[in-house]
């Protein structure tokens, strides 16, 4: 397919797309106070498919406010633990039996595969299914002294939370922070990425069929310095869950500290994949291709760089190259399609300009442009570099696309330096039959999560987060739960008082 015409002839719009996109906040569907909105683009034409309201300082003061009136006066934060869960599993009964239109919003919206988007579209739902029962399962410390003192730790939700959440699997990592946000009895405002508003506008729905109290749930859409700025900068927001690149998370946390928010940010990766040469080899392979050109590349676990021991390197660099070449880019809606368009064409110019830069830093062994029959949009073939040295910046600078950077080691103590020779430090992956190695190898990494011989598959349980400059803090599982509460001590003496006397000697 090479005519313009017949390749957006085949393009798929979804039916009863909204006309506009608005703020939801208090209960209600609102414009901008000044009536601002910017364009929101399909990925495959770049064309405006709808217009969203703009945020600015003015609408996050209207959903602070009505999320903090929601916190100290209405129900949710006094509900017991069992009430919240109710309401949540409903969230999750709700979002699970729409996985089909959500999907296909998602992925028309972002450029996601349909079919990786019908999954993130249940992992949503999988969220709020795991944070209702871990908020019912939660316990907390008790320590006795016999017949003198009795201490408990009291758990209360905070008050209002400013989420902002990115562009890339944008429903999905809505929920992981809404999810834990509201099991815990706080109130939100959400601040999604301006990129890829749609999913987020269906929240407001669902929470109501489900019963959420109005006024909990504030939406407000608009661009990061103004809306979001507004969100961090605000004095009732307590506490403020980010996700997105690390320089915003920089200036983020500058703006934070006047206010001395709790914060919890996700920032950038460059995550390696090492590969020794007692690994099995198809499997490595199958992963790392997954791993980088799943989600278009657009992840921030992507193992973009992979470490291939040197004896080994030349057959996994042909055997890579091969395959990364028989990836499927094609339309999002498309279920063959496994690589789809990336969100933004200013996000495409970017991967492209670093796409040129490889090429005059490195050896090109696959992809290196757009894939015939797509001359709009923004689609680019699977791209993979070989011999890449490590001061190079295809190696060093998070891309966020589908493009992967090979490099050769020799020994344990090279592909341990070249692991933690960027400035990132999200995720790792190490592919070895060695057990003594891979649990030596991977405890020296600097990341916040190593797999072995395994892809990214993520017990919920556990914690999410990056050393370095890819986070601060931690969230899933009780991390999270202990991120949106505060732990007060209470102290009980249970025999007579143990006071030092003073003031109490004869004149």
């Amino acid at each position: 397919m090479t005519d313009t015409t017949t390749q957006l002839d085949a393009r798929h719009v979804p039916d009863g797309l909204p006309e506009r996109i608005q703020h939801y906040i208090d209960g209600e569907f609102a414009g901008s106070a000044d009536g601002d909105t910017f364009d929101v683009l399909d990925p495959v034409t770049n064309e405006t498919y709808v217009r969203a309201a703009a945020g600015k300082k003015a609408d996050i003061d209207r959903a602070v406010a009505a999320a903090r009136r929601a916190f100290t006066e209405g129900p949710w934060p006094r509900m017991l633990p069992r009430e919240r869960s109710r309401v949540l599993h409903r969230i999750a009964d709700i979002v699970e039996s729409r996985d089909a239109r959500l999907a296909e919003l998602e992925s028309y919206d972002s450029g996601l595969p349909i079919t990786q988007a019908l999954g993130q579209a249940r992992r949503a739902a999988e969220n709020f299914r795991f944070f209702a029962d871990l908020i019912v399962a939660q316990a907390d410390d008790a320590y006795k002294v016999p017949g003198r003192q009795m201490n408990y730790v009291n758990r209360k939700p905070i008050g209002v939370a400013g989420l902002i959440t990115p562009w890339n699997t944008p429903f999905m990592l809505e929920s992981w922070k809404l999810g834990p946000a509201l099991a815990t009895g706080n109130t939100v405002v959400l601040k999604p990425a301006e990129f890829t508003p749609l999913s987020a506008s269906l929240w407001a729905g669902i929470f109501e069929e489900a019963g959420l109290p109005q006024g909990v749930f504030n939406l407000v859409n608009g661009l990061g310095e103004d809306a979001g700025d507004a969100l961090v900068k605000h004095p009732d927001v307590p506490l403020i869950s980010f996700t997105g690149e690390s320089r915003t998370g920089q200036i983020i946390f500058g703006n934070a500290a006047p206010f001395l928010k709790g914060l919890s940010m996700e920032l950038g990766g460059k995550s390696p994949a090492v590969v020794f040469a007692d690994a099995d080899l198809e499997a490595a392979i199958d992963a790392t291709i997954f791993g980088v050109f799943s989600l278009n590349g657009e992840r921030c676990t992507a193992g973009s760089r992979i470490l291939v021991e040197r004896s080994v390197y030349d057959e996994f660099v042909e055997r890579y190259a091969a395959q990364a070449d028989r990836v499927t880019v094609g339309y999002p809606h498309d279920p063959k399609t496994e690589v789809g368009a990336l969100v933004h064409p200013e996000h495409y110019d970017k991967v492209m300009s670093y796409i040129e830069i490889g090429k005059t830093e490195a050896r090109l062994v696959a992809g290196g442009g757009r894939p015939d029959g797509f001359e709009t949009g923004n689609f680019v073939r699977p791209t993979v570099f070989a011999d890449v040295a490590p001061e190079a910046r295809i190696f060093q600078e998070e891309i966020f696309g589908p493009v992967v950077a090979i490099t050769p080691f020799d020994t344990d103590e090279e592909a341990l330096a070249l692991a933690n020779g960027v400035k990132y430090g999200l995720a790792a992956y190490v592919w070895t039959n060695d057990l003594k190695r891979a649990h030596n190898f991977s405890q020296a990494i600097e990341a916040g999560m190593v797999w072995l011989n395994s892809n990214n598959v993520r017990d919920l349980r556990t914690p999410f987060g990056g050393v370095k400059a890819s986070g601060l803090g931690h969230e899933g599982g009780y991390r999270s739960i202990d991120f949106y509460t505060d732990q007060q001590a209470v102290h009980i003496t249970l025999g007579p008082a143990h006071n030092p006397t003073f003031g109490k000697a004869p004149a």
